[in-house]
C-alpha cells in the first residue's frame, strides 16, 4: 500500500497536539501508568521509523480496517504488520530492546496511534518542529510524575552556556537519562554557530549513556528527531570495565577521551556499589589515608560500598581530553563533608577547578528530591598544569519555579504587581541564573570578580573544602573582624560535654526529654519537656542537662539561621536528657550571660553556616564547634551587656510568677 506522507507537517503545536493525543488516549483508555503509557508511545515511535526506512511500508491503516476494530476489537493483519515492524526494531537497536520485548498496547490503542501519525514523516519533515514538539510533551510528562528521570531544564541550560560547547567538540553524558544535556548542547551549537552540519554534530559529536534501556531509548529518540542519522545513545552501565564502555560507544582509546562531559549522575538512591570486580578499577573505589601534611594517598583497601556518583565522578574525568571541560550536579555534601576531603584532594589532583555554584533548596524538589545540590566545573590537568589561578564562586538564589510538585513558575512582577514581559510579550521568569552566566564571563575575562552572587578565589585559599559560604567574602570579611576583636575558641572559655547520662543505664527510669523544637529562640529558654521511660527514648537522647548550662544546637536544618536553638537551663529542666542535637555548655570562664548573647549574635551564627556541612541534615563537627571563635570586649562593655541579658531573664521569670498568681473565682 502506498502512503502519502505529509512532509509539510513542521508546527510545533499541532504535532505536539498528536502526540499529547495518542498519549491521553492510551492512558485513558488501555489501564497502563503515565511512564508505562509513554514507554508504548516511544516503541511506536521507534516503529515508525524503522518503517520509514522501508520501500513496503507496513505502518497505516485504511478506514475500513479502523471501523472494523472500533467494533470488534480485532486486528490480526494489524498486529501482523506492526509485529513485524517491531521485531525488525528490536533486531536495529539491540542495546534499547530485549528480545522478549512486546508491544503491550491495546487494538484499539494502537489502531488509533497508528491512524495518527501514519500521514506523517519522522524523518523528513522539520527537525526544528518535531524536535520541539517532542521536546515540549516530554516536558507535561515530566511534571506528571516522572521527574526523576529528569534533570530541571533550567539547571542543564545553564550549565551548558557555562562550559560553552563549540560544533567540532565532542560531548558525552555517561548517565544521560532523557538526553537533556546532549539535546541542550545541540541546541547551543546550533544558535550560537553558523552553517553547522547537523547531521555530523548528532552522528559524530553527541554521546549518551545509560543503564535504564526505557529511558535511552528517550534520549536516543529525541535526537533521532533532531536529524536522520545514526545516534550514539547506548545503554550501558557506564562504570563497567573502562575499555569496555569505549569498545560500545565505538571511540578509539587512541582519541584519548572526550572533549566535554556534563552530566548529572544518579545520586541520593538507595544503596551503593558493592562489586569488587566495580570497586576496584577505581581509584576512589579504594580507602584513602591523609598523611601528616594534609594530603592523601590511596590504600590497598577496598571500600565494602561506594555511593555511584564518587565513582561517576573519576570516570567522568577519566571520558576528558586533556584540557577537556566537564560540568557535573552533585550534593552539597561531597563538596563540604569531612568524611570526604579525599574525594575534594583527588579532583584537586587531576583538574583544574573552573568554577562552583551552589543551587537552592527547591531546584529538586518538583524532581522528587529535596537533597541540596551544587554545580561542579573543571577542566582535566594538561601536562605541567600551572596550580596558580583563580577559582570562581557563585550562588543561585531564584531559579524561576517554585520548590513544590509541580515546579509552578515564578515571574518577574513590577511594583504594582504586573508580570514583566520581553520583547516577543513573553513573561519574565524571577532567576539570576543569567545573571551568573554574566558573571562568569566577566570573571572569564578579568580573572576576578565580587558581586551579589558571585566571588573569586586564589588557588592557594583552597583547603579542604569546596563550599561556596565557606569562602564568601561576607563570612571571610566577619572572621577577620572578629579576629581583630580579641577572640578566643569556645573550647578555651567554657567546657563542651559529650558523654552519655548515667541516667540511660536505667531502662525502667523515667525522665524529661527535651528536643530542638522544645526550644524558645527569642527567649533564649526551654518552654517544653516530654516525660518517658529511658526505653522509650530516641536513640538521640544523650546528655544530661543541669541549671546554668547552656545547649545550644549543632545539627538541623535551622543551624545557623536566626531559629538556631540556643538556651538557657533553668532548675525547671535541672536532670532532664537532651538529644544529641545539641552541645551542652558548663564551667564557665566568661560570663554565661554574655555567652547567651554571643551565641544569637551573627558573629556566631555565620560562622555556623559558614562551617556545617550535611546535604540532608546539616550539622557542624565538634572539632569545628569547639573552635568557634568568641569575641571578648573589655570588662566594662562585658558587664553591660551580661546585666541586661540576665535582667531580661529575671523579668520574664516575675511575669510567669505574677501570671500563676492571679486567682478568679467564677461566680
Amino acid at each position: 500500500m502506498k502512503l502519502n506522507l505529509d512532509f509539510e507537517l513542521t508546527k510545533t503545536d499541532k504535532l505536539l497536539r498528536k502526540f499529547e493525543e495518542i498519549h491521553n488516549f492510551i492512558y485513558a483508555n488501555d489501564g497502563l501508568s503515565t511512564q508505562q503509557t509513554l514507554e508504548e508511545f516511544i516503541k511506536i515511535l521507534f516503529i515508525k521509523v524503522i518503517d520509514e526506512k522501508k520501500k513496503d511500508k507496513q505502518f497505516y491503516i485504511d478506514e475500513a480496517e479502523f471501523e472494523q476494530i472500533k467494533t470488534s476489537r480485532k486486528s490480526e493483519q494489524l498486529l501482523q504488520r506492526i509485529n513485524s515492524l517491531f521485531s525488525s526494531t528490536i533486531k536495529e537497536y539491540s542495546d534499547l530492546f530485549d528480545k522478549g520485548d512486546r508491544i503491550k498496547l491495546s487494538p484499539l490503542s494502537l489502531a488509533n496511534t497508528i491512524n495518527k501519525l501514519q500521514d506523517f514523516s519522522l524523518i523528513n519533515s522539520s527537525n526544528d518542529a518535531k524536535g520541539l514538539a517532542f521536546q515540549k510533551f516530554l516536558s507535561h510528562q515530566e511534571k506528571d510524575g516522572r521527574g526523576q528521570f529528569f534533570t530541571p531544564e533550567p539547571i542543564i541550560d545553564f550549565c551548558v552556556s557555562i562550559i560553552q560547547p563549540k560544533p567540532n567538540e565532542t560531548i558525552i553524558d555517561p548517565a544521560c537519562g532523557s538526553g537533556g544535556f546532549l539535546n541542550s548542547s545541540f541546541n547551543y551549537i546550533l544558535n550560537n554557530n553558523k552553517n553547522v552540519n547537523v547531521e555530523k554534530v548528532v552522528s559524530e559529536n553527541l554521546y549518551g549513556l545509560d543503564i535504564n534501556k526505557s529511558i535511552a531509548r528517550i534520549a536516543k529518540m529525541k535526537l533521532l528527531l533532531e536529524a536522520n542519522v545514526e545516534t550514539n545513545v547506548k545503554c550501558i552501565n557506564s562504570l563497567t570495565d573502562y575499555d569496555e564502555v569505549l569498545l560500545k560507544v565505538k571511540v578509539d582509546k587512541a582519541s584519548k577521551g572526550f572533549d566535554i562531559v556534563l552530566t548529572n549522575p544518579p545520586f541520593g538512591t538507595a544503596g551503593k556499589i558493592s562489586d569488587k570486580k566495580i570497586l576496584s578499577s577505581f581509584d576512589l573505589g579504594y580507602k584513602w589515608k591523609k598523611t601528616n601534611d594534609n594530603e592523601f594517598i590511596k590504600t590497598d583497601k577496598l571500600h565494602t560500598g561506594q555511593v555511584a556518583e564518587i565513582l561517576f565522578i573519576e570516570r567522568c574525568i577519566d571520558l576528558l581530553k586533556e584540557g577537556g571541560r566537564m560540568g557535573i550536579v552533585l550534593p552539597n555534601g561531597h563538596f563540604e563533608n569531612p568524611s570526604l576531603e579525599y574525594l575534594r584532594y583527588y579532583i584537586k589532583q587531576r583538574t583544574k577547578i573552573l568554577g562552583i555554584v551552589n543551587l537552592p533548596q527547591e531546584t529538586f524538589i518538583p524532581y522528587g528530591t529535596g537533597v541540596k545540590t551544587s554545580l561542579l566545573f573543571v577542566q582535566k590537568d594538561t601536562p605541567n598544569v600551572d596550580r596558580k589561578y583563580p577559582l570562581f564562586f557563585s550562588q543561585i538564589r531564584k531559579i524561576g519555579y517554585q520548590g513544590n510538585k509541580n515546579g509552578s513558575p515564578i515571574y518577574q512582577k513590577d511594583d504594582f504587581g504586573k508580570i514583566l514581559r520581553d520583547e516577543n510579550k513573553n513573561p519574565l521568569l524571577d532567576e539570576d541564573l543569567s545573571t551568573v552566566i554574566g558573571d562568569y564571563k566577566k570573571f572569564h575575562k578579568a580573572k576576578n570578580i565580587e558581586t551579589e552572587n558571585s566571588y573569586s578565589i586564589e588557588y592557594n585559599e583552597l583547603n579542604g573544602r569546596f563550599d561556596y559560604d565557606y569562602y564568601s567574602p561576607k563570612n571571610r570579611k566577619l572572621i577577620e573582624l572578629i579576629e581583630k576583636n580579641n577572640a578566643v575558641r569556645l573550647c578555651d572559655v567554657v567546657e563542651v560535654i559529650k558523654s552519655k547520662s548515667k541516667k540511660l543505664a536505667n531502662k525502667n527510669s523515667t525522665v524529661e526529654y527535651v528536643e530542638l523544637s522544645d526550644v524558645n529562640t527569642p527567649s533564649l529558654e526551654i518552654i517544653n519537656s516530654t516525660e518517658m521511660s529511658v526505653y522509650e527514648l530516641p536513640s538521640r537522647a544523650s546528655y544530661e542537662i543541669k541549671k546554668g548550662d547552656i545547649i545550644t544546637a549543632i545539627a538541623g536544618n535551622s543551624i545557623g539561621s536566626r531559629k538556631h536553638a540556643t538556651a538557657l537551663v533553668n532548675s525547671e529542666f535541672d536532670g532532664a536528657i537532651c538529644t544529641n542535637g545539641f552541645r551542652v555548655l558548663r564551667n564557665f570562664k566568661i560570663d554565661p550571660y554574655y555567652l547567651l548573647y554571643y551565641l544569637k549574635s551573627e558573629y556566631f551564627l555565620n560562622q555556623i553556616s559558614m562551617l556545617r556541612t550535611g546535604a540532608a541534615i546539616p550539622n557542624i563537627s565538634d572539632n569545628d564547634f569547639k573552635n568557634l571563635l568568641i569575641s571578648i570586649p573589655n570588662e566594662k562593655t562585658m558587664k553591660e551587656i551580661s546585666k541586661k541579658v540576665k535582667n531580661s531573664f529575671e523579668l520574664r521569670e516575675k511575669s510567669k510568677s505574677e501570671l500563676n498568681s492571679i486567682e478568679y473565682e467564677l461566680a
